[in-house]
């Protein structure tokens, strides 16, 4: 979980590297997602299927070490949003063989941990972060909105008999017969009056859902942490004994 703490001032969050750091972190997980998601699916897939003959048992080696890679990748990418770098620990192979390599990888948790996050929870997590920002790009071009509202154009029907009627300006809402045609709802910004009230609201609600973007990438990252960080290990307080010196080697 991040520690970095996230400003009551919305202002203040607007100049502050929490914000943009999430930002980056939810935008560059729709474009890596899917990517990451292809590649395991191909490889889960393939490797199952090859398996049914020898030539596809290095295709599952080969499959468990790319997923490895991929969800190393992903740790690395949680460190934009601070808090402690994260591990992953896998299981060591315990025999010799091909057969105990392989059999060592995909009986690992932490493999099918690693395959929870790229596979499972890919759906989920891409429509969350996919709506998070939509919705934050929509308001932050709505305050650019006095500067570009009278270049669209567009073109509306008026009646049964054929007829049209042209305008320019952005419309917000239904307006299927032009700015001052009914029946319609919402506004249609054809004034810069109009476009500066637009403005104004699309600042405040920016402003606010900053706070809903940085809460939506923390939840994020927080799934990532818990399924792709190092299990808890049996042995780790006899490996800690074992690699600390004894009281009689402190002695000599």
């Amino acid at each position: 979980m991040s520690t970095r703490s996230v400003s009551r001032n919305p202002v203040g969050l607007l100049f502050s590297p929490v914000l943009w750091a999430s930002a980056w972190y939810l935008l560059a997980y729709l474009v890596i997602g899917w990517v990451l998601f292809a590649v395991v699916v191909t490889l889960v897939v393939g490797g199952g299927l090859l398996s049914l003959t020898l030539a596809g048992l290095p295709v599952l080696l080969a499959a468990a070490a790319v997923i490895r890679g991929c969800a190393s990748f992903e740790r690395a990418r949680l460190r934009v949003m601070g808090g402690e770098p994260l591990q992953g620990a896998y299981r060591e192979v315990a025999g010799p063989g091909f057969l105990a390599r392989i059999r060592a990888r995909w009986t690992d948790p932490a493999l099918w941990r690693d395959v929870a996050y790229l596979f499972a929870l890919m759906a989920p997590l891409l429509v969350l972060d996919f709506a998070v920002i939509v919705i934050w790009l929509v308001l932050l071009a709505g305050i650019t909105l006095p500067a570009w509202y009278q270049y669209p154009h567009q073109t509306f029907a008026i009646g049964v008999s054929g007829n049209s009627q042209s305008a320019h300006g952005v419309q917000l809402g239904y307006f299927p017969y032009g700015p001052h045609g009914h029946p319609s709802w919402g506004i249609y910004v054809d004034t810069l009056q109009k476009a500066l009230l637009v403005a104004a609201a699309c600042l405040i609600l920016f402003l606010l859902f900053n706070y809903v973007l940085v809460a939506a990438a923390r939840l994020h990252a927080a799934i990532a942490r818990s399924l792709l960080r190092a299990g808890d290990d049996p042995l780790r307080e006899a490996k800690e004994v074992l690699n600390h010196p004894g009281p009689l080697a402190r002695r000599g």
